[in-house]
């Protein structure tokens, strides 16, 4: 019997269709009360990648081990549209979690947010225009190894490691900005930007020392400390970026998954957001 289920389903982001694909267990042993909704944003520098690479990430074993519901959308790439689309699509997303949570079967107080790379910063960047916005409690986020900062930072200024390296970084972050990249970044673009982090969710990530993304997660999350928010990262050692996707088997990806799912309990068992009780209509970013 396969233990979770998957439907496909069209909703609207910025008035066009898009696809968002939700999984959930197939016997659902907690109470809704008690079950928290994801949505998880895939990775790909944001010129790549694609919803359903939710088979080779953290997020199914969310939904397979411990009852989560996790929705993942198939957010606009920057070839074919650069921010704010991405962003936009991935709000709409959490839109439609929080407007469908009792048919979803979870509770509106545990909504999280997580991905991985591009998916990590774009999990930051919902993060940030969702406290904005005032129509969405985000109770936890999991951006692992995020991709947040544009400008070169110490890990990514000269990087030749496999899977991503500075190269790449410079050509995912000119595709993402699109007309921006000649002028200085919103910080819903590139959340490393931001320079105020009060009322943020608690969040955990985790991150291997050769990632190009090492120095900006280290400093989200040390930014998150300073404005008092509850914030975990653990290191890796030698650890390229991805490496719990592309290695799972490896004992340092063993770890990290571990250390991944373990924080992943404790956040919901933990970590509550009540909810406005109106929902807005979301302005364009």
């Amino acid at each position: 019997m396969r233990k979770f289920t998957v439907e496909k389903k069209r909703i609207l982001s910025d008035n066009k269709p898009m696809t968002i694909y939700i999984l959930k267990p197939a016997l659902q042993a907690k109470r809704r009360e008690e079950t928290p909704g994801l949505l998880w944003i895939h990775g790909g520098g944001y010129i790549t990648g694609m919803a359903k690479m939710f088979y080779m990430s953290r997020a199914l074993d969310l939904v397979v081990k411990y009852g989560a519901v996790v929705v993942t959308p198939e957010y606009r790439l920057s070839f074919q549209a650069p921010f704010p689309a991405a962003l936009q699509d991935c709000y709409a997303a959490l839109r439609y979690m929080k407007a469908h949570h009792e048919e979803l079967g979870f509770s509106p107080e545990r909504i999280m947010v997580g991905g991985e790379s591009a998916g990590g910063g774009l999990t930051a960047a919902v993060c940030m225009y969702a406290r904005d916005r005032k129509e969405i409690n985000i109770a936890f986020q999991l951006p692992l190894y995020p991709m947040l900062d544009d400008r070169d930072t110490p890990s990514s200024v000269d990087n030749h490691a496999p899977v991503w390296n500075t190269r790449w970084n410079h050509i995912g972050w000119n595709a993402y900005l699109g007309a921006l990249r000649h002028r200085e970044a919103p910080v819903y673009a590139a959340p490393a930007r931001q320079t105020d982090y009060t009322g943020l969710p608690p969040a955990y990530t985790f991150v291997g020392d050769r990632d190009p993304f090492y120095s900006e997660t280290l400093t989200y999350i040390e930014n998150l400390r300073k404005a008092g928010i509850p914030a975990k990262v653990d290191i890796y050692p030698g650890g390229v970026h991805a490496f719990d996707m592309l290695l799972p088997h490896k004992k340092i990806s063993k770890l990290a998954i571990a250390a991944f799912e373990e924080n992943f309990v404790y956040a919901a068992a933990h970590y509550t957001a009540p909810q406005p009780e109106v929902l807005q209509t979301a302005a364009a970013v």
